[in-house]
């Protein structure tokens, strides 16, 4: 994978110098690939590394492990979820102990590394959950979610591009549980190993995070990424941000007075901004404002909402909604790679 990103940024870089690619701005984006394999629930995962030790233990030495019951339960008849997995994860367990005091490393290799593979399945605290390794045939595969309601089990590509002229300028991949945007900063770094001048830069909401934000603008460029009602849950409808006067304002005309930081046990900080009392109490919108015995209206946001108040108000300029129309050119890309490259599904080769 190393050489693949090292051979694209090599020769994006040439194209770069020799003034084939002469573009200034960049879109990222993740699509998903489909393992070639089913996904499977704890108990039949642990019920086949079970097989697999017993299988691999009779082609090593030509014979089945004696004083083993190689019998597995049936942990389907069980109707209770958490102790059909618990049943399973004490088999496997116990028959991991028994073949692993019969065997011996040097002369049962590949029955020692079976076992070893199913110890560290068993050892990561998410695969009972669900959210570890769902295939023996894929181990790296992951479910991930296209949306609230519509997952996949596989992996997530993410790439940066060229957006005038669709070239991939840096590339990651990773399992399907992956965090969009994890990555940024080494894709956009690579990018500019290309010697590329990044001028804009161009995402969907999972991009609007203040590192990601940062990072942009330490490179110099204007980001065109739609806000995120995650990150950013001001109603505007109510409120608008003064950024010279850090100041917000309420649609009746109360602005605030005061401000406080604060800081959780968790480390989680955030913002109270306070609005002017008497105005408070005799607004007409009072009731459904200002909560409980207090006097005025207490306004506590994000640490980063005053910043993000100011890319929400950028965003509904015409000049940013004609730009922002040029993030379809990844929708482009993701319909190449996966019609003609393959993309759509990864085939696994078992030994």
């Amino acid at each position: 994978m190393l050489l693949t990103i090292n051979c694209i940024v090599e020769i994006v870089k040439q194209c770069v110098e020799n003034r084939i690619i002469k573009d200034t701005e960049i879109s990222i984006d993740t699509t998903h690939t489909q393992v070639n394999t089913f996904k499977s629930t704890p108990e039949r995962v642990m019920k086949y590394l079970a097989k697999k030790i017993f299988k691999t233990y009779e082609k090593e030495t030509g014979v089945l492990p004696e004083h083993v019951d190689q019998s597995i339960p049936n942990y389907k008849e069980i109707s209770d979820n958490k102790e059909a997995k618990k049943v399973m994860e004490n088999y496997l367990q116990t028959k991991i102990e028994k073949v692993e005091d019969i065997i011996n490393v040097q002369e049962n290799p590949e029955t020692y590394k079976v076992i070893e593979n199913a110890k560290q399945i068993l050892k990561d605290p998410k695969f009972i959950e669900q959210k570890g390794v769902r295939s023996i045939v894929d181990q790296d595969a992951r479910v991930g979610h296209k949306s609230k309601t519509d997952n996949f089990f596989g992996y997530k590509t993410e790439y940066m591009i060229t957006t005038n002229e669709r070239i991939i300028t840096a590339i990651s991949v990773d399992n399907g549980a992956y965090v969009d945007g994890r990555k940024f900063d080494e894709l956009i770094e690579l990018t500019q190993k290309t010697g590329l001048d990044i001028k804009e830069v161009y995402g969907d909401k999972a991009y609007f995070k203040n590192p990601i934000l940062d990072k942009i603008k330490e490179v110099e460029a204007t980001p065109y990424i739609t806000e995120s009602e995650m990150a950013y849950k001001i109603d505007e409808e109510r409120f608008s941000y003064n950024k010279e006067s850090d100041e917000w304002f309420c649609n009746q005309g109360n602005a605030t007075v005061r401000k406080v930081h604060r800081k959780d046990k968790s480390g989680k900080e955030t913002y109270k901004y306070y609005f002017e009392k008497e105005k408070c109490k005799n607004c007409p919108q009072r009731q459904d404002c200002v909560k409980g015995t207090s006097k005025a209206r207490v306004l506590e946001i994000g640490i980063n909402t005053p910043e993000f108040y100011g890319y929400s108000q950028q965003q509904k300029t015409e000049e940013f909604k004609a730009k922002y129309k040029k993030r379809a050119c990844q929708e482009w890309k993701n319909g190449e790679m996966k019609n003609f490259h393959g993309l759509g599904r990864a085939n696994v080769f078992v030994n």
